[in-house]
């Protein structure tokens, strides 16, 4: 797990292929492990759940928890 940066963590809203930001930052945390993740490193998120993932395992795995809860 990565440790949490000195920098401030952003605040977004998360669009289908894209993001806004909300409150500026470098980074945001993973829905699932905590992971910090540079924005510029910023691949996976869900704008249905509106949360980021560190990978797309981490990605997949969330999205198989959300349908089976009726989420999605």
């Amino acid at each position: 797990m990565l440790k949490l940066s000195a920098g401030r963590r952003a605040r977004l809203r998360y669009l289908p292929g894209s993001y806004q930001v909300l409150e500026q930052g470098d980074h945001v945390l993973c829905a699932v492990t905590a992971d910090v993740i540079p924005l510029a490193a910023l691949r996976y998120w869900s704008h249905e759940l509106q949360e980021a993932f560190r990978d797309a395992e981490t990605a997949n795995c969330r999205y198989r928890e959300a349908r089976a809860a009726g989420l999605l």
